[in-house]
């Protein structure tokens, strides 16, 4: 029998795009449906969800400012039942609003938002890539500063916005930054650290939660965290939000240290950098992840891992403690298996690093998203027919088209890591869990009930947990969930990809 296919199209609705993500994937895991997306319905959107089998004749027809919904079921009645759910959250938030009178009222406009909050001095733009650029650029012109957590946007555009932006003094963080702490405040996916003296700049937001979370542990706090963008240190972008934004820290009186996270950037763009940081008084941590050889004045060190740049950093800022001083990467008395780790992270950073470590070691290894040295899986899946160690960013492209990041829903990684425990090749599983705002509730509790019945003789699990005590899901009862689980967790990203590779003993 046929899948039925189903549309619903709301003009003129809109809703973040994190929301949407949250409610397609409830959507999606009612019973009779096969897929299901919320998204609007912009061009790039359409061709992504006639992709996915999610489109009829009106979907087809929806226009940008429209929202479409998109099911596929084995049953007109099923379609029809999560029809009807849909509808029933989508109205939620509207009928609560009704009923609670003007206190509920929420601007709908970038100028209603700024004549409500005169005093607000940042915008952060969470829509569509296509209506992304326009909306930072009323931001610019009103005289806010501007983080644009949407991707998508053209690098034209991000080029013009930076230069306006820089015309203007003010810091344009974006597109697809995904983690910012100003003031105090956390901005999107980024977790609750203590105010102290360092600085963090980043074009990589899961470095700059994994940095700032071991600093917070290590008994050290942060004054800023700046992410800039994945392309900000590109030859076309020339680091204009990087730039500024170590302009903007030498002249903190509150920060003395700053760290720079990035994965490779341009050889120009980073000479430019290096030439900045040689000009300032203060001094530097260098974590170009990936990266082996680059040129660093006197004031600045590199660090090849997330970890080394928050343990300098820590130093530097007089708390000299070692981040899990006492932890046992050999693994101790658990016994080892032969074959290959497999890695399945949502932070693409963290499987960067990883890649660092099993690179460092000599160890084959390959990824859909490889750093320096480190060989391209040659398809998209999850699997490989050669020997190597893989380490998956589940949070790319190919895994997050129609479906949510997997730090917002942990299910996104399910089917993977079922693969991966039925795979015979795989000795170690190795994982990241990644806390604070914007992310999963109870990540940890997900992974739990995912493992729950394994069969025994599988593969060694290790973890690693970004978060702190203070995050909306405290740390410790994360790590506490995962080792009743049989996880072993690993005090960070790094430890846990030496951890890892000393339980394989190889498959050759």
């Amino acid at each position: 029998m046929s899948a039925t296919i189903l549309n619903e199209v709301r003009s003129g609705f809109y809703l973040d795009s994190v929301a949407l993500m949250r409610l397609s994937r409830e959507i999606a895991g009612l019973p009779g449906v096969i897929e299901a997306a919320l998204m609007m319905g912009t061009p790039a959107n359409k061709r992504i969800m006639a992709d996915a089998g999610l489109l009829d004749e009106s979907g087809k027809a929806a226009e940008a400012g429209d929202l479409v919904l998109g099911i596929r079921a084995e049953s007109p009645s099923a379609a029809a039942a999560a029809r009807d759910r849909a509808v029933s959250l989508l109205d939620a938030p509207r009928r609560r609003g009704e009923s609670s009178g003007a206190a509920a009222w929420r601007p709908r406009t970038l100028r209603a938002a700024v004549e409500s909050a005169p005093e607000s001095n940042l915008a952060l733009i969470s829509v569509p890539g296509e209506f992304a650029a326009a909306e930072a650029r009323k931001a610019l012109r009103r005289g806010l500063h501007v983080m644009i957590f949407s991707d998508n946007v053209a690098v034209a555009e991000e080029v013009a916005l930076k230069t306006e932006a820089r015309a203007a003094g003010l810091l344009l963080m974006g597109p697809d930054c995904g983690t910012a702490i100003i003031d105090g405040v956390p901005l999107a996916f980024a977790n609750k650290v203590p105010r102290g003296s360092i600085g963090l700049i980043g074009a990589s937001g899961t470095g700059l939660q994994e940095i700032s979370c071991l600093i917070a542990r290590g008994g050290g706090g942060i004054s800023q965290v700046i992410g800039v963008g994945g392309r900000d240190l590109s030859e076309a972008v020339g680091g204009i939000t990087t730039l500024m934004a170590l302009d903007a820290l030498d002249a903190d009186p509150e920060t003395t240290h700053i760290v720079l996270v990035s994965k490779p950037p341009s050889a120009k763009v980073a000479a430019r950098v290096m030439a900045r940081i040689g000009a300032s008084a203060k001094t530097f941590t260098v974590c170009f992840i990936g990266s082996e050889k680059f040129d660093l004045p006197e004031n600045a060190v590199p660090a090849a891992t997330l970890k080394a740049a928050a343990e300098h950093a820590l130093a530097r800022a007089g708390n000299g403690a070692e981040i899990g001083a006492g932890f046992d990467a050999s693994g101790g008395s658990v016994a080892r298996r032969e074959g290959r780790v497999m890695g399945l992270f949502a932070g693409g950073t963290l499987a960067a690093e990883a890649q660092v470590v099993f690179r460092a070691a000599g160890e084959a290894v390959a990824s859909n998203a490889p750093i320096p040295g480190v060989a391209k899986l040659g398809v998209p899946g999850l699997s490989s027919a050669s020997t190597d160690h893989a380490m998956i960013d589940l949070g790319a492209d190919e895994h997050t088209l129609s479906r949510p990041h997997p730090m917002i829903d942990p299910s996104v990684r399910d089917r993977a890591l079922q693969d991966a425990l039925a795979d015979g090749s795989v000795a170690v599983l190795l994982l990241d869990l990644v806390l604070g705002f914007g992310a999963h509730g109870d990540p940890a509790g997900h992974l739990a009930q995912t493992l729950h019945g394994r069969p025994a003789g599988g593969p060694v699990i290790v973890a690693s947990v970004t978060g702190t005590e203070d995050d909306p899901q405290p740390r410790g009862a994360q790590v506490a969930t995962l080792e009743r689980a049989g996880v072993l967790v690993a005090p960070s990203n790094a430890q846990a990809a030496e951890l890892a590779l000393a339980l394989c003993t190889g498959s050759g």
